[in-house]
């Protein structure tokens, strides 16, 4: 951690989720709760592991201290956290499945396991009595004030990855550049800038600040992916960014004009902020997930655009880039204060062009609040890069 910015959270807040989990065991009915889901034992634990084969738990039960059960090979990774009551095997699939060992040490009449698939739940014995519990996956929905400091600080630092594509991609393009020559630049540029304030912190997979540039008739392709291709003049150029912080993450995005202005193409990140901005406005505690993304899909439509729409606009955000809930037709969670999700109007015009941006929000008592800033202090007629 440098220059005071958080960048992990403390044993203190694990510890907090411990008890707060131990006090909803007994409604639940459990005597104890396995957590097998790599983001659930994160959460729980603070302890980031490189996931395999290898199962890898943690053990709560309804009084007293966790346990961490992990493979031999993770013992002195995981003797480093405050958890003090490690447990290994020595390999997988061993002659007991791993699995099938932690039920037992857990040694609980009702035990609650969280994500557990059909091939492990066969071998398992008759005793204990097993139920799957979402308790803890359902506790992640709602952000504690640690948690809400590291997304807003990573929705700050993909914010400065878009800066740099406004401030340097017309200069690329000049140079001959492509859309890879475009993502290298912003990307480097935002990982020294993480590296010099946060440092190096271990992450679970992928990097602390990825994304993709596309543009022209590829920008219509909802997950396209940048190719050396050099952005042409009346393209529309998409630039999507997620930052993670101290495993947390927040995602923005923008959609540039590359040099001509043309009115239809305007007109097209008109909707997208009108979208945006409906959906920020509709985002309050109450409202359910569907309903949001109605109102927000029906901004888009108001503005003539039903047959471009290809996707939901958003996703819930935390220790996985995607996770529930989901801005989504069928999702009828309602919004509570703490729930942090993306919005993403896209409108997709296939053999022409794309357009989509992506804010973070923050789910709170009135409007959501949005760390990601760069699309309000950008708006579309600031998101042309002049050749």
């Amino acid at each position: 951690m440098m220059n005071g910015s958080p960048s992990l959270l403390t044993p203190d807040f694990h510890r907090r989720k411990v008890r707060q989990i131990q006090a909803r065991l007994d409604s639940e009915g459990l005597d104890g709760l396995l957590l097998l889901d790599v983001y659930n034992v994160i959460y729980a634990s603070g302890f980031f592991h490189i996931p395999s084969e290898r199962p890898l738990g943690m053990f709560i039960p309804a009084s007293g201290d966790p346990a961490l059960f992990v493979p031999q090979l993770e013992l002195e990774n995981a003797s480093s956290s405050w958890i003090g009551d490690i447990r290994t095997y020595f390999e997988f699939p061993g002659e007991e499945h791993p699995v099938v060992w932690m039920v037992r040490e857990a040694g609980v009449a009702r035990l609650g396991i969280d994500s557990l698939s059909l091939e492990v739940y066969r071998r398992l014995p008759t005793q204990p009595e097993i139920i799957l519990s979402p308790l803890v996956t359902q506790m992640r929905w709602i952000k504690d004030v640690e948690e809400i400091a590291l997304i807003q600080q990573a929705a700050r630092y993909a914010d400065f990855c878009l800066e740099q594509v406004r401030d340097h991609a017309a200069d690329i393009i000049k140079g001959g550049g492509t859309e890879l020559d475009i993502l290298t630049q912003c990307i480097s540029a935002t990982r020294a800038k993480m590296v010099a304030e946060v440092g190096e912190i271990f992450r679970l997979s992928g990097g602390s600040i990825v994304g993709t540039v596309h543009s022209g008739e590829r920008a219509a392709l909802p997950h396209g992916s940048p190719i050396h291709r050099k952005p042409e003049i009346g393209d529309s150029l998409i630039a999507g960014i997620g930052a993670s912080v101290g495993g947390y993450h927040a995602e923005s995005g923008a959609t540039f004009l590359v040099d001509e202005v043309q009115w239809d193409r305007m007109r097209c990140l008109e909707a997208a902020a009108a979208c945006d901005a409906a959906t920020i406005e509709a985002a309050r505690p109450g409202i359910t997930c569907a309903e949001v993304n109605q109102i927000a899909l029906d901004m888009l439509r108001e503005h003539g655009y039903h047959d471009s729409i290809r996707h939901r606009i958003g996703h819930g955000m935390g220790l996985q880039g995607h996770e529930a809930p989901w801005l989504a037709p069928g999702d009828e969670t309602r919004l509570a204060p703490g729930m942090v999700f993306s919005c993403e109007p896209g409108i997709y015009r296939p053999g022409l062009d794309g357009y989509r941006t992506i804010s973070t929000l923050i789910v709170t008592n009135d409007a959501a609040e949005v760390p990601s800033r760069f699309l309000i202090e950008n708006p579309p007629e600031r998101r042309v890069l002049t050749l």
